[in-house]
């Protein structure tokens, strides 16, 4: 079989850890030997980030930028911890929060769905898909020790002087203190990103923050979305028979918690890292997400909504089996490949990647599967894998399907 060729690369960014080691499984068996695979390469393992001072992390989003479309591997955000056990020179901030820095824009996240793997809710029958900004606030954040008899204040310079808002004043004990920001572009940004996907999938669009307690930095998200709503998507979302509604972070949780599912949940930053995670595991696993940042630029980059699966690598390190879940970051390869094929005008790639996911699910749904999902399946018949062997068997059945093609 004549491999598929890519006329434009897509950008590769390389990761750490056991999703590292997956990641070049992923290539050797389910990629190369199908498509002629043209990637600009980024290794954005703590080792060269730390080595390249962050450059290369910045590097890759630009080629992002210029490319139009990445995939991603999962890599470590340092702690204490991490600086010690890799030798830092500093602690390096999230290279997701970089990258979504320089793109600016919004993630979608999805749950996969297969027969088989029943969501813990037992209400939820349609997927539950969060959207959440991928610029600013904590993941932006400024930050310090403060101690005891100083004082913290908000300072805001501008052509008519200072504003100054008196923080706290430390005066019995010291503590800590995080000043946050984002901008109105990016809040816009976000929210035409979030109305323009519910319109796309037809889906009721949900958004959250807790303005009743931030009367001015959540409540301009909340105003943003409000004004774009009726100024550009009313009238669209009504011929589309879709809603658009607001509702506090906490009311939301408890709406999600009773639905049926089939709607956008839009989340500020950090509520959108908590709820995805929250609506992954109750779908079934991490490892069975799709996650995709959208800039207002038109580029895009998909990833795996999880982490490096540190437990499962220091197994692989000594010689142990491991049985983890590499759907996620599948997914992120055919989601990027079927977005490159779909810019580029190029239909062989597209069905490709539409093949490649079919023969992943039609591999679980056969019983054959990872441990985390072997836990909670209620196929009858299932077969636990480990890591290495379900790539295999998803490899045999993409091979099936495509000589039926």
């Amino acid at each position: 079989m004549e491999k598929i060729k890519m006329t434009t690369p897509l950008v590769e960014m390389d990761g750490d850890e056991m999703t590292r080691v997956i990641w070049k499984m992923i290539k050797e068996i389910l990629l190369l030997p199908y498509i002629d695979l043209k990637t600009e390469y980024y290794d954005l393992g703590l080792e060269k980030r730390n080595e390249t001072n962050d450059q290369i992390t910045i590097d890759s989003a630009n080629a992002t930028k210029k490319y139009g479309v990445a995939v991603k591997c999962a890599t470590i955000t340092p702690n204490s911890q991490r600086m010690e056990e890799f030798d830092l020179k500093e602690m390096w901030k999230s290279p997701n929060a970089t990258i979504r820095a320089i793109l600016d824009g919004t993630v979608f996240r999805a749950p996969i769905i297969v027969k088989g793997i029943e969501p813990l809710v037992p209400s939820w029958k349609k997927p539950i898909i969060i959207a959440r900004h991928a610029y600013g606030d904590v993941y932006k954040g400024v930050e310090d020790i403060v101690a005891e008899d100083e004082k913290a204040e908000l300072v805001i310079t501008g052509k008519n002087g200072e504003r100054r808002h008196l923080i706290h004043n430390f005066k019995n004990s010291g503590g800590i203190i995080q000043g946050q920001h984002n901008t109105e572009a990016s809040i816009e940004s976000f929210a035409h990103s979030c109305f323009c996907y519910a319109l796309e999938v037809k889906f009721d669009l949900w958004f959250a923050t807790k303005d009743t307690i931030s009367k001015k930095y959540d409540h301009r998200f909340k105003d943003v979305f409000d004004e774009l709503y009726e100024t550009a998507y009313k009238n669209l979302f009504k011929e589309a028979g879709i809603e658009y509604f607001y509702t506090l972070i906490d009311d939301a949780v408890a709406r999600v918690m009773r639905s049926d599912g089939g709607f956008i949940w839009a989340c500020k930053n950090y509520d959108g890292d908590v709820m995805s995670d929250m609506v992954a595991t109750a779908f079934g696993s991490l490892g069975m997400m799709t996650s995709v940042l959208v800039s207002r630029g038109g580029a895009y980059e998909y990833e795996a909504a999880h982490g490096t699966v540190t437990r499962h690598y220091y197994k692989h390190l000594k010689g142990e089996e491991t049985s983890t879940n590499s759907v996620a970051t599948l997914f992120a390869w055919t989601g990027a490949l079927y977005k490159r094929g779909e810019l580029d005008g190029n239909m062989e790639l597209t069905i490709f990647a539409l093949n490649l996911e079919k023969a992943a699910k039609e591999t679980i749904e056969d019983g054959i599967m990872t441990g985390d999902l072997y836990s909670i399946s209620t196929l009858p018949q299932k077969v636990k894998v480990n890591t290495e062997e379900f790539l295999v068997k998803v490899g045999e059945r993409l091979q099936e399907i495509m000589e039926k093609q």
